[in-house]
């Protein structure tokens, strides 16, 4: 079912569009299922081209090791000379622990002018990075020592930029807990370089703190600039998407699913038991897809009745996510305007999922493993029109027949693997085509069976559909 809603909106704040397709009649239980595509379109309307420089905070956190310093040599100093006027910075290198290294004396922060740029550039020429022993400290305490540096910047946009080479990856138990306490607190791009990093940390950081993780092999200035630019294109810092449902329903989850994957956390309201507030971040004009799950209990429910199960905000825009208990065998499922797109919308998912599950076991020597989950990938890459996924896989398997997912893995070396791990989990993906505007199939009235969109007769008893 599709709801198409909008509202005027105060200067400066970007429009916005909310669109709930539902992904069908769910079945009466304990614990039904129903699936909603959420579309959230955004465009600039007057709001500003830019975010002023002087509301963003930006932390460069260089764990490197050693044996790496050419990587970020040059490419550290391009990226701090290219600094927009009045942008608040720090620098971080590499210890046992994150060591501030710029600005030096007692100021946390530095407020970017020609001066500043300059000495920043030629401090980090010295960067401390890591050494043989000890070992650094782990992943978490880059983020607790960025978390507690912009706790003191109240700014707009507070953003960690964290460059590493793997030298902080490794068992650490306290990363979970870390990316928890940072959630709202800032976001993250992660830059690998090198070939020995393990990507799942880095995608954990990047889709936890709604940034990316992406291998970079050269051009690591362009790209620290690149994301910086990025973070100033942004219309709206922080929104949130608000889900109010019905007491029924038991359990509410949200996750963002193109241009970028992201899990959201739920968190519930004060003196609102059945609402639930999920944060979102770096609302740039474009369009984000999102799929919600609700599990609910039909057991006080009517059947056969529209029932609204949740109402969908996203600032002062509405949608009701409206379904009804279908009785198996009794009566025919609805035919759902836009039902497709969740469709899509899982097959997506799954399209990322086994490129990535079949990376990883052509990393670990399964092949068997790999020949199933890149054939998957393939035939839904040929499905979307998903190009990219499929150059990934001839990298390192022989498509044999994309359509029908036959591929034959070749043995590649396993430390060229990380970076199209990272690309599979973190690369942006295009929002799903439009499919909410498509005509409903007809149902025969006299014996329910489905029909095409473009049927006049009843294939089973040939009565003249409506």
């Amino acid at each position: 079912m599709t709801y198409d809603m909008s509202s005027p909106t105060r200067t400066p704040q970007p429009g916005i569009r909310l669109r709930v397709d539902l992904g069908g009649d769910p079945r009466p239980d304990r614990s039904a299922k129903i699936e909603a595509h959420l579309r959230v379109d955004v465009a600039a309307d007057g709001a500003p081209t830019d975010l002023p420089a002087v509301r963003l905070a930006v932390i460069i956190a260089v764990d490197v090791a050693e044996s790496n310093r050419a990587a970020v040599r040059y490419a550290l100093p391009a990226a701090l000379k290219a600094l927009p006027d009045r942008i608040s910075f720090a620098v971080l290198g590499s210890g046992p622990e994150p060591v501030r290294c710029y600005p030096r004396g007692t100021d946390e922060w530095a407020v970017a002018d020609r001066d500043e740029r300059r000495r920043a550039a030629f401090v980090s020429g010295s960067l401390p990075l890591h050494g043989e022993e000890p070992r650094p400290a782990g992943y978490a305490a880059w983020l607790a020592r960025a978390r507690a540096l912009l706790a003191g910047r109240p700014v707009s946009v507070r953003h960690l930029v964290l460059i590493t080479d793997g030298s902080s990856a490794g068992a650490d138990p306290r990363l979970d807990e870390e990316l928890d306490s940072c959630a709202g607190q800032l976001t993250c791009d992660v830059f690998a370089i090198g070939a020995r990093f393990a990507p799942d940390p880095l995608l954990a950081l990047a889709e936890r703190l709604h940034g990316t993780a992406e291998f970079v092999d050269d051009g690591l200035g362009r790209a620290i600039t690149a994301a910086i630019q990025r973070l100033r294109r942004v219309h709206t810092p922080q929104l949130p998407i608000e889900v109010a449902v019905k007491p029924s329903v038991r359990q509410v989850s949200l996750s963002e699913k193109a241009p970028q994957p992201h899990r959201l956390r739920g968190l519930p309201q004060p003196g609102r038991p059945h609402s639930w507030s999920f944060p979102t971040y770096q609302w740039e004009q474009g369009t984000r897809d999102y799929l919600l799950t609700l599990v609910a209990d039909s057991g006080a429910d009517p059947l056969e009745t529209e029932l609204q199960f949740a109402m969908v905000s996203v600032g002062e825009v509405h949608a009701p996510v409206v379904a009804r208990w279908h009785i198996p065998d009794l009566s025919p499922p609805q035919a759902l305007t836009g039902a497709g797109s969740v469709r899509d919308l899982q097959a997506t998912v799954r399209m990322r999922s086994a490129l990535r599950r079949g990376l990883e076991a052509l990393q670990e020597g399964r092949l068997d493993v790999a020949r199933e989950c890149l054939g998957e990938a393939a035939r839904l890459a040929v499905r979307f029109g998903e190009e990219w996924v499929l150059d990934e896989i001839r990298t390192v398997a022989d498509i044999e027949d994309a359509a029908s997912g036959r591929v034959r893995p070749r043995i590649v070396d396993a430390d060229a693997l990380g970076p199209m791990i990272l690309r599979a989990g973190s690369r942006p993906g295009a929002p799903l085509s439009e499919t909410a505007g498509t005509r409903p199939r007809p149902l025969c009235r006299r014996c329910h069976t489905p029909a095409g969109a473009e049927a006049r007769h009843c294939v089973s008893c040939g009565v003249k559909l409506l």
